[in-house]
């Protein structure tokens, strides 16, 4: 029968061993630093590129369908996107600069510049920038209005003028709640 010293009934290291922050390999491994594996595939390449091509080529051209699929999957890879390239305007911020912009993309695509996945591509993209811009604009006004609003001397003013024409301004509950703290008078 054997003994059970503390070595061999002592738990076994279970989860992390490091504290967050510490690993048994501080500086990690090194920017780009290759697999070894590719390290040596490469070596043994080196030189021969040439002659496995060609052979690759010969066998797909003898009638080999997977040959001939890598042949075509390495020379031809699938299309990627592409810059593309148009007369634009300078910047697209008006109204009157997007259907400029949007008018010589089509342009393009008519005169076959630009393929018509890429003006639709395009064409998102100014669509995209046409809200943004839309919302910036509206959150300039919104914040200029609030400010001209902030005072209740600005607001009785602005009150006045919008009850001259009927209705109910809409921030009366605001002037009703001012005027409930005694900030405003009546």
């Amino acid at each position: 029968m054997t003994s059970n010293s503390a070595e061999n009934t002592a738990p076994k290291q279970r989860g992390r061993p490091f504290k967050p922050g510490e690993s048994g390999n501080p500086s990690g491994r090194p920017k780009g630093a290759r697999n070894h594996a590719t390290v040596l595939a490469a070596a043994m390449l080196d030189g021969q590129a040439e002659a496995i091509i060609r052979k690759l080529i010969d066998t797909g051209l003898s009638g080999d369908v997977s040959a001939l699929r890598i042949c075509l999957e390495r020379l031809l890879p699938p299309k990627r996107s592409r810059p593309a390239a148009f007369e634009r305007p300078a910047q697209i911020k008006t109204p009157a600069d997007i259907a400029e912009a949007s008018q010589l993309i089509l342009q393009a695509c008519a005169s076959g510049d630009l393929s018509v996945t890429d003006a639709n591509d395009v064409l998102t993209l100014i669509s995209v920038h046409t809200r943004n811009v839309t919302v910036s604009d509206l959150d300039t006004r919104v914040r200029a209005l609030e400010e001209r609003n902030k005072s209740p001397e600005n607001y009785q003013a602005s009150k006045r003028s919008f009850t001259e024409g009927g209705g109910e301004h809409p921030l009366q509950k605001s002037l009703d709640a001012w005027r409930a703290r005694g900030a405003v008078s009546k």
